[in-house]
């Protein structure tokens, strides 16, 4: 069971414009479960998972914050080790968009083959045959190892991508937004292809969406951002029957339900901050519809509830 624990994580992108905000002081801890995180487009996602990978593109910089795996601060390792003992052999990635992940010019199997060789010592042939394991292990005949990602359909592409990330036997893997131009029944297998795999092998999944409702049957913890800041954290049944969070409640009353009580689907007016100049006081409040004075002025700390739940919000000042 893998021990990942985020401490006050910040990473910022320097441009000559200002400072995005991108991840502004998040905290969570996974205790060998998985983490589902949502939010729009623009809330910071997908640079905390390059954050965890230490793989941030340029002008972007880890600015401060600790990413303990098992008891280690893996910022502080040098890039050296990190590549050679850390990312793949105990976290790797499944980058967002599978084309893009891929490199059209090389088979699938020289794809495969390669961290292999680079992370241990075995013979080609050996790696090919764990290759072979990790294609059968997500749905996928053996007989594709020779093709080129362009003679795949979407669903092998991504299918080909998961047995990447997992070819090393990670403790943990970061998801990132894995359905993604995929039409729904794909969508659906790619989920539960996770599901199993999750189940099979112990990992621990953390699952980068804009969409709730994919990561509402595989994540144990969910986590919801916005403007860079982890607005609220909870177990997955606490968030999807108790939100607390108005940003939480404006992105659940956007999905579709096919149980429980039926509510006329809503959207969140506005659209989200810019992070080089966010406003202050809470972030949200400029969209919010709970939104009092206090909210524009102070930014709120986080109240606790039961089950280990989290919301920043100034609603459960008196609550608290």
């Amino acid at each position: 069971m893998a021990d990942l624990r985020v401490e006050n994580l910040k990473a910022h992108f320097f441009t000559t414009s200002g400072t995005v905000k991108a991840v502004d002081g998040v905290s969570f801890s996974l205790n060998g479960k998985s983490l589902g995180i949502a939010g729009e487009s623009g809330s910071g996602k997908s640079t905390l998972g390059l954050a965890l990978m230490k793989l941030l593109p340029s002008p972007g910089k880890i600015v401060s914050g600790s990413v303990y795996l098992e008891g280690t601060n893996i910022l502080d390792v040098k890039e050296e080790e990190f590549r050679s003992e850390i990312r793949w052999k105990r976290i790797s990635m499944v980058f967002q968009g599978a084309m893009n992940a891929m490199n059209p010019v090389y088979t699938v199997a020289y794809q495969l083959i390669e961290p292999l060789k680079y992370h241990s010592e075995i013979t080609k042939e050996e790696a090919w045959m764990k290759a072979e394991v990790a294609l059968r292990e997500v749905g996928l005949d053996v007989s594709i190892m020779n093709r080129y990602p362009h003679e795949l359909s979407g669903g092998m592409k991504q299918r080909v991508v998961i047995a990447m990330a997992l070819i090393l036997r990670p403790q943990i893997v970061i998801a990132d937004e894995p359905t993604t131009a995929l039409d729904v029944i794909v969508q659906a297998q790619v989920i539960n292809l996770l599901k199993r795999l999750k189940k099979e092998l112990g990992l621990s999944i953390i699952m980068i969406t804009h969409d709730l409702s994919v990561i509402s049957e595989l994540a144990d913890i969910v986590g919801i951002m916005y403007a860079g800041e982890l607005v609220e954290i909870g177990p997955a049944e606490q968030i999807y029957g108790d939100p607390k969070h108005p940003y939480t409640q404006k992105l659940l009353n956007a999905v579709p339900r096919l149980h429980g009580k039926h509510t006329k689907l809503e959207s969140i007016p506005g659209a989200p901050p810019d992070l080089k100049s966010p406003p202050p006081g809470c972030r949200f409040h400029p969209r919010c519809p709970y939104v009092m004075d206090v909210c524009r002025i102070e930014d709120p700390p986080y109240f606790d509830f039961k089950n280990e739940q989290r919301a920043k919000c100034w609603l459960y000042k008196e609550k608290a």
